[in-house]
């Protein structure tokens, strides 16, 4: 980098001698300040203003020259100094439009928002409408015609923010809880679905609670109780019926409810490195699965009367027992078969029906997919233990035999329960 000084060029001759011999050289200011001060500081030492106009031509060259400025902008440079005696860049000037909404307009609305408590846009006009034309307050004139899109813009203002009460957006529930998706187990089994079914309130007091898990592929169901959803209940019994599968799990899918969204159920899973995910907004199919057993099982089998917390135990040996093998080796579930026609549409059909242990054995390769603890052959002897109907009847008896344990239940609500269980 070098510096040019020419603080000792004082002649016009010298100047010439410069154009003359200098055609390749050119001033690059650093700055466009140091520009025009040397530019003010050339036609300061040779007092432009009192040249010829010749001598005037030949400054000006100079200058064109060595600033590596145009003839335009040179000319447009001495106007401005000679009106001002000085070089100061221009302000940049913008148009802009003149602004329609006062500061008043703006205190206003923030007063509107404080007495409604912030509604939308389009309630909001109509309040400043109803302000202006019903009521008579002539301070919302202009505001009554305001658009509903320019009342958002207002509200981003200094002057609302500093008036409002509140000014900050609906912020939507996020919990990092859990992949919002709904998975796709490839005709693995291992996905499981996930729901609880509440045993009704009896004077303010709840009853037991039923969790209900099956998997998405087999339709395999473990169905546990217990007396409250909390992390003392809630971790051993879900770690409990994780256990009872006969295969290895890969997925637990639930609904958005805070009973599985939460950091004990977060816990468990990624200690058991199971990946957990949940429904989607607007998706009321994401669990459809585990839904309609709630229905179609539990509350076939238990009713929808209260049961007291404390026979939580009892219900839940009644599962381990006797429900489990009922469930899996001898009721049969209806399987979809799906087919996508020329137009991309995915059609369901059920016409096959099979029990989940059936279900299992007929996906290939299954055995890699089994706990190591079990085996096919050890399955194959519980399902032939007994025929469906023994089972269902032994099933049905464990209930019965149930039903008349809960000490706190009149006779007739148990014989009610027990009738309406065995209706088909």
């Amino acid at each position: 980098m070098m510096t040019m000084d020419d603080t000792k060029i004082t002649t016009l001759d010298q100047i010439r001698r410069v154009l003359a011999g200098g055609r390749d050289i050119a001033f690059k200011a650093a700055h466009r300040e140091q520009r025009h001060a040397w530019i003010a500081a050339v036609l300061k030492r040779f007092r432009y203003f009192d040249l010829k106009r010749s001598e005037k031509g030949t400054v000006k060259v100079y200058l064109e020259r060595l600033s590596g400025l145009s003839r335009a902008q040179i000319t447009r440079l001495l106007a401005v100094y000679l009106l001002t005696g000085a070089i100061r860049p221009a302000k940049p000037r913008r148009n802009r439009f003149p602004s329609m909404y006062t500061a008043a307009d703006k205190e206003l609305l923030a007063l509107t928002d404080n007495a409604h408590g912030r509604l939308s846009g389009p309630a909001t006009k109509k309040i400043l409408e109803r302000q202006h034309d019903v009521c008579g307050d002539k301070r919302f004139v202009r505001l009554r015609i305001i658009s509903v899109a320019h009342i958002y813009n207002l509200r981003q203002s200094r002057v609302y923010q500093t008036h409002a009460l509140t000014f900050s957006k609906t912020q939507s529930v996020r919990v990092a809880i859990g992949v919002r998706r709904k998975p796709n187990p490839r005709g693995r089994p291992g996905y499981l679905r996930v729901d609880t079914v509440h045993q009704g309130d009896l004077n303010g007091v709840k009853g037991v609670y039923h969790i209900n898990l099956v998997d998405e592929v087999t339709q395999w169901e473990i169905v546990v109780c217990v007396e409250a959803i909390s992390e003392a209940h809630l971790e051993p019994a879900l770690d409990a019926a994780l256990a009872m599968f006969p295969f290895e799990i890969l997925n637990v899918h639930s609904d958005n409810g805070g009973e599985y969204i939460n950091g004990t159920v977060a816990k468990l899973l990624n200690k058991l490195l199971v990946e957990q995910t949940k429904s989607r907004s607007g998706r009321t199919n994401d669990n459809a699965l585990v839904e309609s057993k709630n229905g179609s099982v539990i509350r076939k089998h238990m009713g929808y009367w209260h049961i007291e917390r404390k026979h939580a135990p009892v219900i839940d040996q009644f599962y381990r027992d006797h429900f489990a093998v009922y469930l899996n080796f001898h009721r049969p579930c209806a399987f979809a078969t799906v087919t996508v026609d020329e137009k991309g549409r995915r059609r369901k059909k059920y016409e096959t029906s099979q029990t989940p242990y059936e279900r299992l054995k007929s996906i290939k390769g299954i055995a890699k997919h089994l706990r190591e603890v079990v085996t096919l052959q050890a399955l194959e002897k519980i399902a032939a233990k007994q025929s469906d109907n023994d089972a269902a009847a032994a099933m049905q008896t464990a209930r019965d035999r149930l039903f008349k344990t809960l000490g706190e239940l009149s006779s007739s609500t148990a014989e009610a329960i027990a009738t309406a269980a065995r209706r088909p």
